[in-house]
């Protein structure tokens, strides 16, 4: 058994959440927020048998797309923010940030 921990853009949230349903995965969605970009995302958590991780991790890997976008800077914290001009930047955003952990136990009550 393992828990596979999956945070994904909001964007590619639900159409992961609905090819999950479609392959009979049942995943518990959390919102989150990016660290980075301060941008949304949805962690998913998802139990499943050994055996069905590499199918798991395609499905993943098919709704879960990387792609270019441009982005304005966080406005640095502290000091003088007088002289600090933001220039959007091109940022690569999406894909998917997977890990898979063993489970000890698995209860359902």
């Amino acid at each position: 058994m393992k828990l596979v921990v999956a945070v994904v853009q909001d964007q590619d949230s639900n159409r992961l959440s609905n090819a999950l349903t479609r392959n009979n995965y049942r995943a518990t969605k959390l919102a989150s927020t990016g660290g980075f970009l301060r941008s949304g995302n949805t962690t998913f958590l998802i139990g499943t048998d050994d055996s069905l991780i590499p199918k798991l991790l395609d499905i993943i890997r098919e709704n879960c797309r990387s792609r270019e976008q441009m982005v304005a800077p966080v406005s640095p914290m502290g000091g003088n923010a007088d002289s600090y001009i933001p220039y959007p930047v091109e940022v690569e955003v999406g894909g998917a940030t997977v890990f898979v952990l063993p489970i000890d136990q698995f209860h359902h009550f």
